[in-house]
Parts: C-alpha cells; sequence; structure tokens
C-alpha cells in the first residue's frame, strides 16, 4: 500500500476508568474526524462489569487515504487515569505525545504518576486537567472534553467541526449540557494553541473532503441493523448478550417506524424457535447470539435445516468457552457455526471482514436463506462489532425486498410434494394458508410428502437434497465470496484469512511487498459450504500458506486443510485482542526465508513458555 507524502495518518488512544467519559471523547473524536473526509477506523476496549472501574481505552486511527487495522503503534495517549494508562506508555511511538493530569489531588506513591514512565523519545505534555474544567465548567466531571480539547487545538483540528460533533453528541440533554462541554472543549482548545508544540504528530487535509458529508461513522452492529432494514426485515426475536445486544437496541428503535415487530424473549432457545416459526410463515425474520447462547440454539437451528425454513442469524463471537471473555474478542466460534448440532445439518455460513460487509452479508443473508430455504450464520466477532469504519453507504438499495421465486404451485391433480426433488435441489415451497397446498413439516425424517420416514433410501435421498442445494450459493451474485488482494501469480507466502482479522493480514501482506516479499492475501467470506476450488488455486501459486486467526486450535487452517488435504501454516492467538500486523509480518518473513526459522522457533518457544508461566503465577 503506497503512502503519500500527504497523507495524515495518526492514532490516538484515550485510556481512563469506567466513568471517566473515556468511551465519549473517543467518539466525539471520531465523529469529528469523520464530517471532515478522514478514514477512520477505532475501537473500544471496556471492562466486562455492568457497572464498576476497570479499565476502558478509546482507540481511533485517522487517515486521509484507505487503512484497514488499527496500527500497533499509537501517535498520541492520553491519560484520564494513571494506573490504567501506565501500561500503555510503551505503545507510544517514538516522538508520540502522551497528555496527562499534572497536579494530581492526592500525595501518590512514587513511580504512581504517569510521568515517571515517560520515555526519553516520547513528549509529555502535562496540564492541570481537573483544574481546567472546574474553572471553565465549575465541576471536575468534564475532564474528558478538556483534554480532548486540548489534544484538538495541540493538533491543530478545526474547532468548528468539534462544536458541532459535541452539539449532536448531546441534543437529547438538555441545553446546559451541551454548553458545559462547549466550555470544557473551548478551555483545553485555547490552552493547547498556546502550548509550544514539537511538529512530530501531523493533521493534513484528506484528499476527498467532499466525502465527508457523504460517509457515515458505523460499527459492524450498526451496519447489520441497516442491512436488515434495508432488506425489509420484517420479525426480529432476541435475549440479550454481549457482544450482539446492540443489534436488537438499535432495531426496538428502528423496526416499529417501518412496521417491523421487535420481541425480547425469555432466552435464546425461545428466540430461534419464533424466529424459525416466522420464517415458516413467510416472513423475514432474524435474530443475534453470541457463542454461549448459539451453544443453546443448536437443536433449533437442525430443526431449521430439517424444515428446509428460511431464518438468519447473526453471531458475534466472544473469548470462550463457557462463559468466556465476555468482552473480549475471539474468532472461536467457527467449528460451532459450521458443524454444531446433531447429524449432518450443514447450513450457510458468511463472515464478513469489515463494517461495509457486515452490511451487505446481513440484507443478502435474508434472499440467500429464502434461495436455499435454510438457516444462514453472519458469523461476526466482538472486535467487528464494536469497531467503527468510515462508511458510504450505498446511493441505492442492493437487497431484494421480496423473495427472488414466488413458491410453486401444485403440479396438476397431484397431491403437492413440499420437499420434492428438483434438479438444483431447491423444492418448491409454500406457508401456511395457500389453498391446496396443505403439507407435513417435522424435524423427523420425511419423504418428499414431509410425512415422517426411516426408510434407508428415503434418508439418503434427503441428505443428498439438502448439502447439494446449497452447493449453488457457490455461484450467488452480488456477494463476495472470496477475493485475492497483492501479487498475482506465483508468491512466496500467500496469507488466507477471514473475518476481521482480514483487516491486520492486509496491511501485513502491503508491508511485506514493500519488503521485496511476493505476497498475496486471499478472504473468505463464505465458509460454508466453502469455495475450495479457489482457494485450492490459490494455494497452487503459494510457496507457503498462512493462515491467521483468533483461536488456539486454528480452526479455519484445519477446516482449508481437511478440504483441500494440503499443509497450511497455523499462526493461533486467543490474547482477547485483534492480531498485531508486526506478528503477522513476522510469520511472513520467517516463511519467506527473510528470517532465520531456527531464531523465529527458538523466540516463539521462549515467548509460549513466558506466556505459560505469566498464567500459572
Amino acid at each position: 500500500m503506497k503512502k503519500n507524502a500527504n497523507d495524515t495518518d495518526i492514532q490516538i488512544a484515550i485510556c481512563g476508568s469506567a466513568g471517566d467519559g473515556t468511551i465519549a471523547a473517543g467518539d466525539i473524536l471520531k465523529r469529528a474526524m469523520s464530517l471532515q473526509g478522514y478514514k477512520v477506523i477505532a475501537f473500544d476496549l471496556y471492562p466486562a462489569e455492568i457497572r464498576g472501574f476497570g479499565k476502558c481505552i478509546s482507540r481511533i486511527r485517522i487517515s486521509s487515504g484507505q487503512t484497514y487495522s488499527l496500527k500497533p503503534q499509537s501517535d498520541a495517549l492520553v491519560s484520564l487515569n494513571d494506573p490504567h494508562a501506565i501500561p500503555h506508555v510503551v505503545e507510544v511511538r517514538d516522538y508520540g505525545a502522551v497528555i496527562y493530569e499534572d497536579t494530581p489531588m492526592a500525595r501518590i506513591p512514587e513511580g504512581g504518576h504517569i510521568s515517571a514512565h515517560v520515555r526519553p523519545a516520547q513528549i509529555p505534555y502535562g496540564l492541570g486537567i481537573r483544574h481546567i474544567s472546574e474553572q471553565a465548567t465549575g465541576s471536575a466531571r468534564s475532564r474528558n472534553i478538556v483534554v480532548l480539547g486540548y489534544m484538538a487545538g495541540l493538533l491543530g483540528m478545526t474547532r468548528d467541526v468539534f462544536h458541532q460533533t459535541i452539539g449532536e453528541k448531546f441534543k437529547t440533554k438538555a441545553p446546559a449540557v451541551a454548553e458545559q462541554n462547549l466550555k470544557a472543549f473551548d478551555a483545553g482548545y485555547d490552552l493547547a494553541t498556546r502550548v509550544f508544540r514539537l511538529d512530530t504528530i501531523e493533521i493534513k487535509p484528506p484528499r476527498h473532503t467532499k466525502s465527508g458529508a457523504d460517509a457515515v461513522m458505523m460499527t459492524g452492529n450498526g451496519a447489520v441493523v441497516r442491512g436488515f432494514l434495508d432488506a425489509g426485515i420484517d420479525n426480529y426475536f432476541g435475549y440479550p448478550i454481549t457482544p450482539a445486544t446492540s443489534i436488537m437496541e438499535r432495531l426496538t428503535v428502528e423496526m416499529p417506524k417501518t412496521g417491523g415487530r421487535v420481541l425480547q424473549t425469555e432466552d435464546e432457545i425461545s428466540a430461534i424457535a419464533a424466529t424459525i416459526g416466522a420464517g415458516y410463515t413467510g416472513a423475514r425474520t432474524a435474530t443475534a447470539t453470541s457463542g454461549p447462547g448459539l451453544a443453546l440454539m443448536a437443536e433449533m437451528v437442525g430443526l431449521g435445516v430439517m424444515a428446509e425454513v428460511p431464518s438468519v442469524i447473526v453471531v458475534s463471537q466472544r473469548g470462550g468457552p463457557s462463559t468466556g471473555l465476555p468482552t473480549k474478542t475471539e474468532q472461536s466460534d467457527l467449528n460451532m457455526a459450521v458443524f454444531g448440532g446433531a447429524g449432518d445439518a450443514q447450513r450457510i455460513v458468511l463472515a464478513p471482514t469489515n463494517v461495509e460487509g457486515c452490511y451487505k452479508c446481513a440484507g443478502k443473508a435474508f434472499e440467500i436463506a429464502e434461495k436455499f430455504q435454510t438457516p444462514v450464520i453472519v458469523l461476526l466477532d466482538l472486535y467487528l462489532s464494536n469497531r467503527y469504519e468510515t462508511v458510504i453507504p450505498p446511493k441505492r438499495n442492493p437487497f431484494l425486498r421480496k423473495p427472488e421465486k414466488k413458491i410453486a404451485v401444485r403440479n396438476g391433480n397431484g397431491a403437492y410434494k413440499r420437499f420434492a426433488a428438483t434438479a438444483d435441489h431447491v423444492s418448491p415451497r409454500s406457508v401456511p394458508g395457500e389453498p391446496g397446498l396443505m403439507h407435513t413439516v417435522t424435524g423427523l425424517e420425511h419423504n418428499e410428502m414431509g410425512r415422517p420416514s426411516d426408510l434407508p433410501e428415503v434418508h439418503l435421498a434427503m441428505s443428498h437434497k439438502r448439502h447439494k442445494k446449497l452447493k449453488g450459493a457457490l455461484n450467488l451474485r452480488g456477494l463476495t465470496l472470496c477475493k485475492r488482494f497483492g501479487d498475482e501469480g506465483e508468491v512466496d507466502v500467500g496469507i488466507l484469512g477471514w473475518g476481521s482479522t482480514f483487516g491486520e493480514i492486509l496491511e501485513a501482506m502491503y508491508a511485506a511487498q514493500s519488503e521485496g516479499i511476493r505476497c498475496s492475501a486471499m478472504k473468505v467470506v463464505m465458509l460454508s459450504p466453502l469455495p475450495i476450488e479457489q482457494i485450492a488455486a490459490f494455494h497452487d501459486d503459494c510457496g507457503e500458506v498462512l493462515v491467521p486467526e483468533l483461536n488456539y486450535e486454528g480452526q479455519f487452517a484445519g477446516l482449508v486443510s481437511g478440504e483441500l488435504g494440503r499443509p497450511v501454516t497455523r499462526l493461533s492467538q486467543v490474547t482477547g485482542a485483534p492480531m498485531r500486523v508486526e506478528e503477522i509480518l513476522n510469520e511472513v518473513r520467517r516463511l519467506s526465508g527473510k528470517q532465520s526459522p531456527a531464531r523465529k522457533t527458538k523466540q516463539q518457544d521462549t515467548g509460549d513458555e513466558r506466556a505459560l508461566e505469566a498464567g500459572l503465577s
């Protein structure tokens, strides 16, 4: 990826405790920069406790060109809570800024203040954040907005856009709330303009400032909601679970405006049962959950497969197993999404790689479910669900609002065969109440009429039908099932990825190319059925194939190598955080011969031993 000398590419991290307004300050920053036409990627980390004093971090990458992931190091760190921010000082690059409170209220122990941890190559900016807030607003509650204004003034950001964003942020509050926050922002901004600074962090105009008016800051979950609405969703049934809850919350506000219905059920089993029941009637219906919820839904998903009923299930993965790590990201539910359930119950699984992809997959999932009469799982993770990106929505709705093919009528005077064998293995479907099309639907194996049958030839024929019809999904139009990037033809290393990790994969690929390594990357969106022909062709071109993913077992690597019958190199991590670009790049270097394999192995073994010792201590 070529960088223009006039590009802006900075990353700011704001760190504080729950209740400090860390996430709110980050939200204002990313929205203000997006309005000006910058590309923005942002991701917030917060504690698992519903109400507590855990660490919150908002990281925002602001660029005038296209980027695909957060940077491994930030250009500036803002501390609203020193004990939480101190461990992140090392993540600030050389000549980066560290902004902090320099007039603490109480005596602190040696080494307890962040100034003691700022490295010689970093630039410290201390100010009396609390005092400035109290002078401007009469309260210390606006510390987060004061320091946001200070950063904006320090970097020469446009004041008016922040005023507009703050006004929008607090427009539902009493007018005095917005006024107080504007005072706090201006107090910080004015102070920063009088501070001598080194020009080590620069904000330059974006390449296309006019795109700011069209761009929307959107999370993956927000994009799912928009995709559902544009596709004409009729019903949503759900039960709250992190990190999928915001999908239901937003739909609860938006769906009644168009006559849609949202129902919070008593548990995940009820949610999927209602979803399949409504899908049986011909309604476009969806639910959303995370790994623990999908585990509860497994039996009913099998019913949807057996009864050939369309339904859409969004799964946002988090750390597991069991309750696991509710507020940490992971990609460890792939096996359950593809294989989970009793018997041979293949279903269609899509895994978008960015926020725009969440929109496309969510909206397209209804068409796919109806076309192939099956449950469709859209597989996200916490990183993608909560990650903000600058997205320019399509000017025209790209989704079919009604089923592509209206349900078939009975042939002549013969009985209606709901599960009839056809050339494309998709049977003529009817919905309850259509005259002359009465039929049986059951979770038992059945014949073409839908009547239970345990004859071997019937079970074989129906199993064949249920699997073969899904192969047609590999010929879908209007949705990218897989795509190759980077060098064409034979390459030293190919990186194969899925889901949210693909942004880091792309950044690593471009970095490898800049070092003279022939490198390509392929993203796979359709995880079931797997586009194995395209993956095999990619594998043929690669001297080595690397599969980075956020799970311990290397689930996608196992899926691909099992289908291909060929080896791949696994790079599996379960840190609860997005994968780092440098870690992928180091493995690409090793595989290409740019780094000694023996040295790399020794370093990796030592790192594993240290991690194990730390976990046991």
